[in-house]
Order: C-alpha cells, then sequence, then structure tokens
C-alpha cells in the first residue's frame, strides 16, 4: 500500500469515528436519567415519596401555564383526590439530552402523557421539559425545573 493509499484510508477512518455520536454517558448522568425515569414512573401513582426524593426543598418549579409553584406546593398537589378516577396517566420521558457540567447536570426531554379513559379513548399531551440537578446530600436533586406544552398540530383539532 502506498502512502498516499495510507493516508486516504486514515482520513476516512478518521471521518468515520468522528462524525459517529458518543453514545456513552458518565456514571452520573446514568444516575440522573435513572431518576428522571423513575420519577416519571411514579408520577402515573403520584407517588410522594419519589417526589420528595426528586425534587430539592428549594426547586423553582415553572409549570407550563407560567406558575411559579414550590416543593410544598407540588407535594400539596399529590394529596387532591385524582381528577377524574375513570382515567389513568402514564408518564415517560423520550428524546433525553444530558449535559454535565461538574457538579450540575441539565436534562432536556420530551415528556409523553397518555391518559387512558374506561371508555377506551386514548388522549395523549406532549410537553418539553428541562432539569437542572445537583447532588445534595449524596443524592442528585432537580432545583429548577420548566415544563412547557407542545402544541398539537392544527390537522389534529
Amino acid at each position: 500500500m502506498t502512502n498516499r493509499s495510507r493516508l486516504v484510508v486514515i482520513a476516512l477512518a478518521l471521518l468515520f469515528f468522528c462524525a459517529t455520536p458518543v453514545i456513552s454517558q458518565t456514571r452520573s448522568a446514568q444516575e440522573v436519567t435513572a431518576l428522571l425515569h423513575e420519577f416519571m414512573d411514579a408520577a402515573g401513582r403520584s407517588d410522594r415519596v419519589v417526589f420528595d426524593k426528586f425534587f430539592a426543598d428549594d426547586v423553582i418549579y415553572t409549570r407550563a401555564t407560567g406558575a411559579v409553584i414550590t416543593k410544598d406546593d407540588i407535594l400539596k398537589s399529590l394529596q387532591a383526590p385524582p381528577a377524574q378516577a375513570d382515567q389513568r396517566t402514564t408518564y415517560s420521558a423520550e428524546d433525553i439530552t444530558v449535559h454535565e457540567y461538574g457538579e450540575t447536570i441539565v436534562v432536556a426531554f420530551r415528556l409523553e402523557a397518555r391518559t387512558e379513559h374506561s371508555d377506551g379513548r386514548v388522549e395523549m399531551a406532549h410537553y418539553r421539559n428541562t432539569g437542572i440537578f445537583v447532588r445534595k446530600t449524596g443524592q442528585w436533586q432537580a432545583v429548577a425545573w420548566q415544563a412547557t406544552k407542545i402544541a398539537e398540530p392544527a390537522s389534529a383539532h
């Protein structure tokens, strides 16, 4: 193989490896991603223990409506009876992006809310959420949260 051929092979290999996205996450990013999935699962059950662990005491939470609420507000909302007993809502996190900045992690994702009614109807709602996590007393907790409702396409109305 000539030197020129070797250079072409090396250049192509570098191009391939540089263009391939890195999928691995650090341990901290994996911990926060697992925490997010645990929280999504618990949200459908209004699991107070998981919510209490997930949000820091001083969290700043901005709802999709623009209202800013505290952790106490969040936990109180879990005590309210379900809006409708004839429905069940489950939540999932999709399209998750995790950025680490030392002891701070920013997570952005698409939240999908699936509501199944007793009559068989299914409703979907989609949100973009961004959370900022810091390690407090040895565990990751959300210290800031922003939820934005994604408008349904005009054809869906």
